[in-house]
């Protein structure tokens, strides 16, 4: 059997999609991309084309090892000293393992606006993925991006922007490639869970389409994955749905022309679980299949290769992309685990079996948990500053999101229907991936609007375990035994009329709104238990101050204006630290610093047609979403609608005031530069005029011209000291005063007056100017 040519292989990529990555944008990455790609290619020049389909192929993690720390393997060349890669699940951190920290979730950072923590939390996070022997983190995710705000797996993304979640996937690519590769997900489209695959009750139709056109799809939800290729991840993960009638994973248009092509990503492309759907998934650019294939195991890529129904540049293009991020990372190293190697499970997922103990976690990440913790949290009401809080006589906790679950036994594995996991029916792990999770509804039950206990994490494969959880109510204990507070509490789930005791400086409601993988949050975004437990007490307290773990937007209007409730936090998803990072934010040893990534609408009716997932029938074999409003989402939707929100996107309120002074902008020409080369800035200052040190969250909004809304185009989060000030500048890149233009199909510039907005959030402005291009 002939044998692929090193220097053949080499002057192909060459020749193609590195060439068009070159010329598009010189990327800080481009030489180490190009030294593996040699290296690869000459250990590829040795493998015969059998060897080269089986680095495409993948198993899953028990199959070929017990105790295997991996979703999934990757296949391997023994004979020339490829191991494989192991792939794992990575929103929290690494997935049903003992050993390893729960972090703070996507949405959390989102809400924290801090890149600096973004690329901490990935850095410590990518350490302990790889102390368990795993090549690829499952993660981070920028699709879906929050198109709809039922979306059931908006939690792990950062925010419902495409410059916000694009700005903080780049530093969480930095540091989690610091010891892993990054496999950015989902591309592309994947808005909704609902018919994200096919119903089994339905065997002959399909999983939904989102059809998006051309605009909408560079400037909104292409965004965020081409500020990940220009951070140099190693992976992408195509995802279930089809795009424009045609399985993301099978699409040529969106895997070869815009990915590989027009953005330049030099890494592999690797299927969600079960996602692929024909044969023609290799030509049309998949790289590797996951968790194994119908399709392509054995030796069917090598055999269509030698009867000519797949090219062979295209099988060695495949295996070398794989090979090249492998050594792209430096996982070639003496010093990286074995792949696979960290778990001690003796039997793969299940905890409670006998197991060596391997801790991956780092004594030094610890302050770096809490902090991501704390900035997560999002103050939205503080009436005559009732908080902080300032040694209170008697304190009165409500609610069930104060305390733990009940349970948490450590089999993971077990899927929601079976009603076997550590939560029962809550589950905090794998899923179905949206098969029989669909036909939950198609039955007639209703996925859960609330958990059992506080809510640290969403639900699904993007979960963890936890080494320990702090509650609010632990936190509170200890607070209350170092200040002599005397502690009420009625935590039950089924006490929503609870008495109060008469003496309380303060009552505090702990709600929760749940969220996961496999399913869309289709009862909406109240819970009318949780609301009524809220204006119970606050008829009896008149200083009630309600904390929300959310999942997603939580409507609050049955009781917001209610004048007893004094004080509301967004606290997010925290992770491990939730309990003792809340209680520093009550009592004022750290200030609220979070903003909302998200816009909160007054009710469900304001979001218009981005509050559901597009539905269809049982016999429906082609269901359909249509992104027909275009670039605008989220906050933009809101302002094009003139509606005004209950908490506009990018809201939050700290201990302190800050003032805005004295903007200035500075554009320079733009002719001759590069898609990401700065081509002008916005500076103003921005003063501490309160009390507390805290940070501010300042924001740069751009209006193009012909646009009807503002984008966000730059934000900061500035610490400060009471008194002191600071110089903020936003750089300009060329592609931040671009729009799409489909015609040419590249950037453009148009020509014209461009409205900057300075502020506090996108409708808290500030400062205000222009400038002409």
């Amino acid at each position: 059997m002939k044998r692929p040519n090193a220097k053949m292989m080499w002057a192909a990529f060459t020749a193609g999609i590195f060439v068009q990555a070159a010329a598009a944008a010189a990327s800080a990455n481009a030489d180490a991309w190009a030294a593996a790609y040699r290296r690869a290619s000459d250990l590829l020049s040795n493998a015969t084309l059998a060897e080269l389909n089986n680095v495409t192929l993948g198993l899953s993690g028990g199959t070929v090892d017990a105790s295997s720390a991996c979703s999934g393997i990757s296949g391997s060349i023994p004979r020339l000293g490829f191991p494989g890669l192991c792939f794992q699940d990575a929103g929290n951190g690494v997935r049903a393992q003992d050993g390893v920290s729960a972090f703070a979730s996507g949405i959390s950072v989102g809400a924290s606006w801090n890149t600096e923590l973004a690329y901490e939390r990935a850095k410590y996070m990518g350490a302990e993925f790889q102390r368990k022997g795993v090549n690829v983190a499952l993660g981070p995710v920028v699709g879906p991006l929050g198109r709809i705000a039922e979306g059931g797996r908006n939690w792990e993304g950062f925010g419902a922007d495409p410059y916000f979640s694009g700005t903080l996937v780049r530093p969480t690519i930095e540091g989690l490639q610091e010891s892993i590769i990054a496999c950015t997900k989902h591309y592309i489209g994947n808005e909704q869970e609902t018919n994200r695959t096919v119903s089994t009750l339905n065997p002959a139709g399909q999983a939904v389409s989102a059809t998006i056109d051309d605009k909408t799809l560079h400037e909104v939800y292409l965004w965020p994955f081409q500020e990940a290729v220009e951070a140099g991840t190693g992976s992408i993960m195509c995802s279930y749905n089809r795009i424009n009638g045609t399985y993301a994973c099978d699409n040529h248009y969106s895997q070869m022309h815009l990915l590989k092509g027009e953005l330049g990503f030099k890494g592999f492309i690797v299927s969600d679980w079960s996602a692929q759907h024909s044969f023609s998934t290799a030509a049309n650019g998949l790289d590797v299949v996951m968790p194994d294939s119908a399709f392509w195991n054995g030796t069917q890529l090598a055999k269509a290769v030698e009867n000519g129904t797949l090219s062979r540049e295209r099988l060695e293009d495949m295996a070398l992309r794989t090979v090249a991020t492998w050594y792209f990372l430096g996982h070639d190293s003496k010093y990286v685990p074995a792949t696979g190697s960290g778990a001690g499970f003796a039997e793969s997922g299940n905890l409670t079996k006998p197991h060596a103990f391997v801790n991956a976690r780092d004594p030094a990440s610890a302050p770096s948990l809490l902090r991501q913790a704390q900035e997560g949290h999002v103050l939205v009401k503080n009436t005559n500053k009732a908080l902080p809080l300032k040694k209170p006589n008697v304190l009165s906790l409500y609610g069930n999101s104060a305390t733990a679950a009940q349970l948490f036994s450590g089999n993971l594995e077990a899927g929601v229907l079976g009603g076997t996991t550590a939560y029962d029916t809550f589950n905090f792990n794998w899923q179905f991936l949206g098969k029989d999770l669909y036909d939950i509804y198609v039955v007639g039950n209703k996925a859960p609007h609330t958990f059992p206990g506080l809510l640290f994490t969403g639900g699904g494969s993007g979960s963890n375990t936890p080494p320990y959880l702090s509650t609010p109510f632990d936190a509170l204990t200890q607070r209350a035994i170092d200040d002599g507070t005397q502690l009420f509490w009625s935590l039950g789930s089924d006490k929503l009329n609870p008495a109060v005791e008469g003496a309380s400086d303060a009552a505090i409601v702990f709600l929760n709104e749940y969220s996961s993988e496999g399913w869309d949050r289709f009862d909406g975004l109240t819970d009318g238990p949780s609301d009524e437990l809220v204006k119970n007490v606050a008829a009896k307290c008149n200083n009630t101050i309600v904390v929300i773990h959310n999942a997603g937007a939580r409507i609050v209007d049955a009781w917001i204006e209610h004048p007893n409730v004094t004080a509301v936090i967004f606290a997010h998803l925290p992770g491990q630290d939730a309990g003792r990072a809340l209680v520093q934010i009550l009592y004022g040893n750290v200030s609220p610093s979070g903003r909302l990534p998200y816009t909160l609408a007054k009710t469900e009716e304001d979001y218009g047609s981005l509050l559901a997932p597009a539905t269809s029938t049982l016999n429906d074999t082609d269901p359909q979403v249509n992104f027909t409003e275009g670039i605008e989402i989220d906050y933009r939707s809101f302002l094009a609608r003139n509606v005004t929100p209950r908490y506009e996107f990018g809201y939050g309120l700290t201990y302190s005031d800050f003032e805005y002074t004295d903007v200035s902008i500075r554009i320079d020409s733009i002719n001759a530069t590069g898609l990401f080369d700065t081509v002008g800035t916005v500076t103003h200052r921005v003063a501490n005029i309160g009390d507390y040190s805290t940070a501010e969250v300042s924001q740069l909004y751009l209006q193009i011209p012909g646009a009807r809304t503002r984008a966000l185009r730059g934000f900061a989060k500035t610490p400060l000291a009471p008194g002191a000030s600071k110089a903020v500048t936003y750089s300009l890149r060329k592609k931040d005063v671009s729009e799409w233009d489909v015609v040419s199909q590249q950037w453009v510039q148009p020509k014209g007056t461009y409205k900057v907005f300075v502020g506090k959030s996108v409708l808290d402005v500030c400062l205000q100017g222009t400038f002409t291009l």
